[in-house]
């Protein structure tokens, strides 16, 4: 399978060569940052301010035609990039906890319709969510073999249009590290991978977080980090061997907070882990 390296640096080199001369491109793409740091917390506007490097955006609510397909949305969102200098990293389907992938007949649609905004915004990644209704995991953490099956038909039919637009399709879930390669051996296309929260799996699952990386390696996309209720530094021990083995794979991509505001301020929140966030990965 081709590597989530290869597959981001071509939709990297697409979007440069539009304004760009082929001389000029590799340098480019050189110059950004092994990691760079984003928020779904806040928007484009509080995360310039709290020294981010760029937001996650949500698509909506379920309904026919989703938020982010309104071309007044997507124009709006394009003037905040122009304004801020920052980019959309990645779109979240939050949606789907409630409605989800394996049973709504709405969201082979909706994975249309984020597609296509994200190739319109730039974005690279696609957050497809399986928590609440739509997690895998039955009562005895037995995987929910009907709705896999119906996920994997769903993800494989998605995955040549994500391709065509230089999008990921990245499965945030409560599988653990063989679960979710076993997913992606399933679907067999590079335009589906992981995309790893790692309180989620460790903190609520208990998985060996580090493990799970190393396992994973070029098939995680991007990263989310939150700490519960406290910030992200109150716990240095816990984070310290997971940014060693992410460091480990020599990941390059975003990092995106999902943090809570123990402070009430969510912009200072945001400034303080992300500032925590960026030492630790220095």
């Amino acid at each position: 399978m081709i590597t989530r390296h290869t597959f981001l640096r071509r939709g990297t080199a697409a979007v440069l060569g539009s304004a760009l001369t082929p001389h000029f491109s590799h340098l480019a793409a050189a110059l950004e940052p092994s990691i760079r740091i984003g928020t779904c917390t806040v928007g484009l506007a509080d995360a310039q301010r709290a020294g981010l490097d760029g937001a996650e955006v949500n698509v909506g609510g379920p309904a026919d035609r989703l938020r982010i397909a309104d071309p007044d949305m997507l124009a709006g969102l394009k003037n905040q990039m122009e304004e801020t200098g920052l980019p959309i990293c990645s779109l979240m389907m939050g949606l789907l906890n409630g409605n989800p992938l394996a049973l709504d007949p709405r969201a082979p649609a909706w994975l249309e319709q984020s597609i296509d905004a994200a190739k319109t915004l730039e974005a690279r990644v696609i957050l497809v969510a399986f928590f609440g209704k739509g997690n895998l995991l039955g009562p005895g953490d037995e995987i929910k073999q009907a709705e896999m099956e119906t996920v994997v038909q769903r993800l494989k039919a998605a995955a040549p249009r994500a391709a065509d637009a230089g999008v990921v399709l990245a499965v945030e879930n409560l599988l653990d590290g063989k679960q979710n390669m076993q997913l992606l051996e399933r679907v067999d296309h590079d335009a589906v991978q992981v995309y790893y929260d790692v309180y989620n799996t460790g903190t609520s699952k208990g998985h060996d977080v580090p493990a799970d990386i190393r396992l994973l390696r070029d098939h995680i996309v991007q990263f989310h980090f939150k700490n519960g209720p406290k910030y992200l530094d109150d716990e240095k021990a816990k984070f310290e061997p997971i940014a060693a083995a992410i460091k480990e794979i020599d990941y390059k991509g975003w990092i995106v907070l999902e943090t809570s505001s123990p402070s009430g301020d969510r912009t200072a929140d945001a400034r303080r882990n992300g500032q925590y966030l960026r030492g630790l990965m220095a």
